[in-house]
């Protein structure tokens, strides 16, 4: 390296050490596995694509958007369709943004009180944490039961020690892919002194949802993402709550974060909502096939699931995730982000052939 590049290099390096906050320097940003020529079974994406036909009304419909304009009109019309789509309780509003993660962001920029903290059951979505900490929030972590339930004494200690401002329930779970306990959950949003964010991103593939309840609990708000409906490209997620929470949170969305084109696939999708809803329908289909074929092989445990993807515990999941990929399988090795989450895999569910060669290479690497 040259005496030039030497002294750049040393100069970024004492911009970076004066002027960026020392705490987002000591995190990690979110990783994402290259997954180049593999079976992409690690991000729990829908697998399937459209059929032709859709692919080339799709293609039409967006080549007509006018992209040289800022999004307005086909914003609120995606938006009304959601809400239709949602069934959006009277007196409750609805909030858009570039995929839940915009979403989880802005609510930590609001609620970024001096001392507030952020809390939610571990192991779950990292990105609650992340979110909190950029945004210079405490986030406390409590960990579940071995079974991925709520641990309600710690919980409710917990909640009376930080007096959270808000508490994420991941509804179905991610990881760990199961639904949290009702009775729980409902004592939960009793004693929180904040909000309560009901995730149910993975919402298409569970056998119950909390939107009919929503109206009983002012404190409890609910996002989904478009992602786990088959559309992780398009970054679609969706809040709803109190209409006057949403327009306090509604203060800090960047002007214009949905794009013409993200508006216009999403009027799409909501349009042929029954080609989603059996996609869906297979995949449920196909993750009791699997939790099946695998609850057969030795030392393995399979976790029930309720969404797009199956947690499974091996007797080396290192051995077994290098093995898959080495085969071409790319999974979630997420043994590491939990002491709860020892030796476990997260699988996600993919078309019948993709889910054929998974088991194939599970069964090999074992």
């Amino acid at each position: 390296m040259s005496e030039a590049m030497n002294d750049a290099t040393n100069a970024q390096r004492d911009l970076i050490r004066r002027y960026i906050r020392q705490d987002i320097q000591s995190i990690a940003g979110y990783a994402i596995q290259d997954a180049t020529g593999m079976t992409k079974l690690d991000a729990m994406e829908n697998p399937f694509r459209l059929s032709p036909g859709l692919q080339a009304e799709l293609g039409r419909r967006l080549g007509a958007v006018a992209i040289n304009r800022y999004p307005t009109t086909c914003v609120a019309d995606a938006r009304a369709a959601i809400a239709r789509y949602a069934g959006l309780p009277e007196g409750y509003d609805i909030l858009l943004g570039n995929g839940s993660d915009e979403l989880i962001t802005m609510l930590s920029m609001v609620l970024a009180l001096p001392g507030a903290t952020v809390m939610a059951p571990v192991p779950t979505f990292v990105f609650y944490e992340m979110a909190a900490k950029q945004q210079g929030l405490k986030f406390v972590g409590v960990p579940m039961t071995a079974e991925f339930q709520l641990d309600m004494p710690a919980m409710l200690a917990a909640i009376a020690e930080h007096q959270p401002a808000l508490i994420y329930l991941s509804y179905p779970n991610n990881p760990t892919a199961n639904l949290l306990d009702d009775a729980d959950v409902l004592a939960i949003i009793a004693a929180t002194p904040g909000l309560v964010v009901m995730d149910e991103a993975y919402q298409p593939f569970a056998s119950r949802s909390f939107i009919g309840r929503l109206t009983q609990h002012p404190n409890v708000l609910l996002m989904r993402t478009l992602s786990k409906f088959g559309l992780a490209g398009v970054r679609m997620g969706y809040l709803i709550g109190p209409k006057a929470m949403v327009a306090e949170i509604d203060k800090v969305r960047p002007p214009y974060n949905i794009s013409v084109l993200n508006a216009e696939a999403t009027l799409f999708a909501i349009e042929h909502a029954d080609v989603f809803a059996q996609q869906a329908a297979q995949l449920r289909e196909q993750r009791g096939l699997i939790s099946a074929a695998l609850a057969g092989l030795p030392g393995v445990k399979v976790f029930p699931s309720e969404a797009n993807m199956v947690l499974v515990r091996f007797p080396d999941a290192h051995k077994t995730f290098e093995g898959m990929k080495a085969r071409k399988v790319l999974v979630k090795n997420v043994s590491k982000m939990h002491p709860l989450l020892v030796n476990c895999l997260r699988l996600t569910v993919g078309t019948p052939p993709e889910n054929a060669l998974m088991l194939k290479a599970i069964q090999e690497s074992l």
